[in-house]
């Protein structure tokens, strides 16, 4: 039951949050410098008239106060309707539509073989602590942690697609191949492993600390005693001991791999959400921004209040001192 009454709060804190994001990503959109009508018309807008632009503006609501636009975008946003896309000129649920698959693919894909990767390349670090395996692992991933993506990126694009032209270096596919699953593997190739290497240390390290704390424990010695090998130690019973942390670990890296495919998206020309965020942020569309960031708030809060819930109902000590609290008189 405490765990019912927490999911709902986490519930009206998570629309509260999305009210909040939409208003303030709403103003500072309006308040940036550019053009909107630049955006829908492109270069006709150096010839229109005084009257043109000002009835233009009133038939795309951009002549009211910000507050009054603010408070009308919601009233449909609320009712699904979220405004007509500037720049493709069409309702802005059917362009994120037409690009959310491909983002799903790119960062589903690296966000399940980071951490697949991670798990074993912190195991394999942390049984062999201290050995030349080891710290030559440590060495590359700290070096590699210290680079910036996008210079990767451009590394990999100039030595797989411009000198050896193997790989493609833009495109979710090829043209006219959206159905090839080779085609979509070879335009994979190189953003997910910009992505994998961003971010894979990062979480190996803290999967190889995990299990050296596991190791120093009481339980280890006794298994050590009884005659475990080393394998039957680490997945059977330390593996087991250090899943809480890592799901949850796992769940607030979320944001972390939301943001790497955006940037990744961009650097690639990969059709995706991060590339129409920034052409819309880029165009002033403000519709297609504005369905976009609540999106990604959605996702970023999400992950951080299941990583919340995520925690209380995979340790049973959290468990118990919650219900505690909540019998607490005080």
């Amino acid at each position: 039951m405490q765990l019912f009454w927490t999911i709902c709060k986490k519930i009206v804190q998570l629309i509260g949050m999305l009210l909040l994001l939409s208003f303030v990503v709403f103003y500072i959109s309006r308040l940036a410098p550019g053009d909107p009508l630049r955006s829908y018309y492109g270069d006709q807008v150096e010839r229109m008239t005084t009257e043109q632009k000002i009835q233009v503006k009133e038939q795309l609501g951009l002549n009211q106060p910000i507050y009054r636009q603010y408070q009308i975008w919601l009233q449909n946003a609320i009712k699904g309707n979220f405004g007509i896309s500037f720049q493709y000129k069409q309702s802005v649920s059917v362009v994120v539509k037409n690009h959310w698959v491909n983002t799903l693919i790119l960062g589903l894909s690296s966000y399940l073989l980071t951490f697949l990767l991670a798990l074993f390349l912190g195991v394999s670090c942390a049984v062999r602590e201290d050995s030349w395996y080891d710290k030559i692992i440590c060495n590359i991933g700290t070096a590699l942690s210290c680079i910036p993506s996008f210079w990767i990126a451009l590394i990999l694009i100039l030595i797989f697609s411009v000198n050896l032209s193997v790989l493609p270096s833009f495109g979710a596919y090829g043209v006219g191949q959206s159905g090839s699953l080779i085609s979509r593997i070879n335009h994979l190739i190189l953003p997910l492993t910009v992505l994998i290497l961003g971010h894979l240390w990062y979480y190996a390290y803290f999967v190889r600390n995990l299990f050296l704390e596991e190791f120093q424990q009481d339980y280890v010695l006794f298994c050590r005693a009884k005659g475990l090998t080393s394998h039957q130690i680490v997945w059977k019973h330390c593996l087991r001991n250090m899943l809480p942390s890592y799901f949850s670990m796992m769940v607030i890296s979320i944001p972390h791999i939301i943001g790497g495919t955006y940037i990744v998206e961009q650097v690639f020309s990969y059709p995706g959400l991060g590339k129409l965020c920034f052409e819309s942020a880029k165009y002033h569309d403000y519709n297609l921004l504005m369905l976009l960031c609540c999106i990604t708030g959605f996702f970023v809060l999400c992950s951080s209040m299941l990583s919340q819930l995520l925690s209380i109902w995979l340790n049973p000590q959290t468990r118990k001192e919650s219900r505690m609290n909540a019998k607490s008189p005080i």
